[in-house]
């Protein structure tokens, strides 16, 4: 099992090496990466030493350096002098036999410069265990918030004992909890207490191999919460896609998840008027949930009173996917003062999806603030700083928020074979391509007209462009060497357009988070962006892309300057694989949603000090051999041309607006046109 191949192990459970994108020589800002000291408490003929050594060698990581420190008089004085050298900037304990996953180090000592703020960078940065034998006995981390370290002991874990292989230790940190005592069985689980308040970041990608000689496969995680997801239209679109992925991290780190629709018993058209689910009411009340997780319920209904009535029998969570649970009606209030007032009558876009006829506004608006201050009233998850920051803002006082990260499948969304991918895509070879992507690419909520005045700016010869999604019109653009791809439902297929192109770009201001970015930045190409909305925690400004100021041309400026450096575009997408991978995986997600439990009561705090993932979590990675490949059918089909047609003539007569009048057409055709169609099946 233990070789001497890439990364120490052969295989399995990890698929042939693939070449790494060549690491930055720096960090973001120029500085050189963190000095990392590895020290392996063993004697030269300590078993499993060879593939340690392999695993470490393999991580093209500098400055690097490996110290094997045998038991014995000089081992102690051997760590004193590299907790008094002012060089070493991290220590990391890595037992003989066990193994350093690929990219372990420079992924924990980017997350080591991302942390650094007024605060100072972290003291401590964990990832993920995996434990193995003949297969994957199961993954975990360490089940501690990001923050100050509560300084409580870490037992040992189920699967292996806690050896702190998977923890980055500052050397001043540990100088300051009065040293490291590798003749201890477990030198970082006795150092653990000492390190209280010590600030903690940690990364949601696997860092250490733990190999258990005869170790038998691990039950599933513990027993979790049943949880009713509950969506609008299911997984499709944008917000469909993000709910179904944080359920699958659920999953993963064993809750058990149904998933259900409000569509399913909808009438068509009837969002506005609708508010009644009764099959799906009972199916969530009688089901013996333990949690309802809803999102982005407003395509079958504009009330909250479906959420009132299982509130009464269970907790209910609500993911701010848009923000349309704080206002009146709309998704985002894309800078309208009412919110701050109350939202009523008065609203400038009644007649934009959602609709809502104005005299219910004010109405709704009232049910929708009287039901966050409840006694149980549903809890606010917002996926992003900036989300966080405004619902804090707008929700009413007494309000329950709390913030979740949400999670990408990092192993579909990867970086490919760039000249491969336009040789097979039918893309130029050498051009400097710019892509920019939405379900509804035209969207005005999308900034498409002014997306498409900046991207004019910058067209020239050998600048080519790529769009994909809903895109009637890919004239109206008026630009060069555009190729309109239009819909793509499969993340796999949706990673090769990304990896293909070179610079992302997207001009919304109305992002909860913005998941394209992320996508773009895991394929391993920056993007550009307005420094607005959720879009300041999705763009890591100037690593994993740039964020402009909301000024005319500043997109495209900055485009330019990409367009012009090809090196500084290689390394923000190198920047971007790695940081969007720590901070954006199934794992992550997971350990994130974990805190908020543990914090709101819904569980106990984690046992042993570790949450424990799925064996199949691990097929979520890059560098996994058996891979998940990815998710198909995210997004509807491409229309025929005939409906393509039929919106375009819409917009010239009505433009993108449906008037109350037409609105209450189709409600009542719906309803008589029901019966029939059902009958019909």
């Amino acid at each position: 099992m233990l070789e001497h191949d890439g990364h120490g192990v052969a295989q399995w459970p990890f698929g042939p090496r693939a070449p790494d994108a060549p690491r930055p020589a720096t960090l973001p800002d120029g500085r050189p990466w963190p000095s990392i000291h590895v020290l392996t408490p063993a004697g030269p003929d300590a078993p499993g030493l060879p593939a340690t050594d392999a695993s470490v060698a393999a991580q093209g990581y500098a400055p690097l350096h490996h110290h094997h420190v045998p038991p014995g008089p000089d081992a102690a004085a051997r760590v004193e002098a590299l907790l008094s050298d002012p060089s070493v900037d991290y220590l990391l304990v890595l037992r003989a036999g066990d193994l350093l996953a690929p990219g372990a180090l420079t992924a924990l000592g980017l997350e080591a410069f991302l942390g650094d703020s007024s605060s100072g960078a972290p003291d401590v940065v964990t990832g993920l265990r995996v434990v193995f034998d003949d297969g994957v006995l199961g993954l975990d981390a360490i089940a501690q918030a990001p923050g100050p370290i509560d300084g409580g002991g870490i037992p040992a874990g189920s699967l292996a004992a806690f050896t702190g292989g998977e923890c980055l230790l500052s050397r001043t940190a540990v100088q300051r909890a009065g040293g490291l005592d590798l003749a201890r069985a477990h030198p970082v689980a006795d150092l653990w207490p000492r390190l209280a308040g010590a600030r903690l970041a940690r990364i949601g990608r696997p860092v250490l191999l733990q190999h258990a000689p005869g170790g038998r496969h691990a039950p599933p995680p513990g027993s979790g919460l049943a949880i009713a997801a509950l969506t609008d239209h299911g997984a499709g679109g944008g917000a469909g896609i993000a709910h179904r992925r944080l359920a699958e991290a659920l999953v993963l780190s064993g809750h058990r998840v149904t998933h259900l629709r409000l569509a399913d018993e909808a009438v068509p058209a009837g969002a506005e008027w609708q508010d009644s689910f009764p099959r799906t009411e009972a199916a969530i009340r009688d089901g013996a949930y333990d949690l309802l997780l809803a999102g982005n319920i407003h395509g079958a209904t504009r009330r909250p009173t479906v959420l009132a009535r299982l509130a009464r029998h269970l907790p209910v969570a609500l993911v701010m996917h848009d923000l349309f649970p704080l206002t009146g009606r709309c998704a985002f209030p894309c800078g309208c003062t009412l919110i701050a007032t109350g939202c009523d009558a008065r609203c400038p876009t009644s007649t934009q999806y959602p609709h809502l006829a104005p005299s219910r506004i004010a109405g709704i608006h009232g049910e929708k603030r009287a039901l966050l201050t409840e006694p149980g009233g549903p809890l606010l998850l917002a996926n992003s700083a900036w989300t966080l920051a405004y619902t804090r803002a707008c929700a009413p006082a007494g309000a329950a928020i709390a913030r979740i990260d949400l999670a990408f499948p990092t192993g579909a969304f990867r970086p490919g074979d760039r000249a491969a991918l336009r040789r097979r895509l039918g893309l130029p070879a050498d051009s400097v391509l710019v892509m920019f992507a939405a379900v509804i690419a035209d969207a005005p909520g999308k900034g498409f007209a002014d997306l498409a005045a900046n991207l004019r700016r910058i067209a020239r010869p050998g600048v080519g462009f790529v769009a994909v999604g809903r895109l009637d019109d890919p004239a109206a653009l008026g630009l060069p060497d555009l190729v309109a791809v239009g819909p793509i439902g499969d993340e796999a297929g949706l990673a090769e357009w990304y990896s293909a192109c070179d610079i992302y770009v997207t001009a919304s201001l109305n992002e909860t988070l913005g998941q394209t970015p992320v996508e773009a930045g895991l394929c391993g190409i920056p993007t550009v962006a307005y420094r607005a909305s959720g879009l300041t925690t999705a763009v890591i400004d100037g690593v994993s892309g740039i964020l402009v100021p909301q000024v005319p041309g500043a997109l495209a400026d900055d485009l330019a300057k990409l367009i012009d450096d090809a090196p500084l575009r290689r390394r923000m997408g190198a920047y971007a694989r790695i940081a969007l991978e720590n901070r954006f995986s199934h794992a992550s997600a997971a350990l994130r949603f974990n805190d908020v439990l543990i914090a709101r009561g819904l569980l106990p705090a984690a046992s042993g000090g570790r949450l424990r993932f799925s064996p199949d979590l691990l097929g979520r990675f890059a560098f996994a051999r058996d891979r998940h490949p990815g998710e198909s059918g995210t997004v509807p089909a491409p229309s025929p041309a005939p409906i393509r047609m039929l919106r375009r003539a819409k917009r010239a007569v009505l433009g993108r607006d449906l008037p109350l009048w037409l609105r209450r057409g189709l409600y009542v055709s719906s309803l008589i046109t029901g019966p029939m169609r059902r009958l019909r099946s």
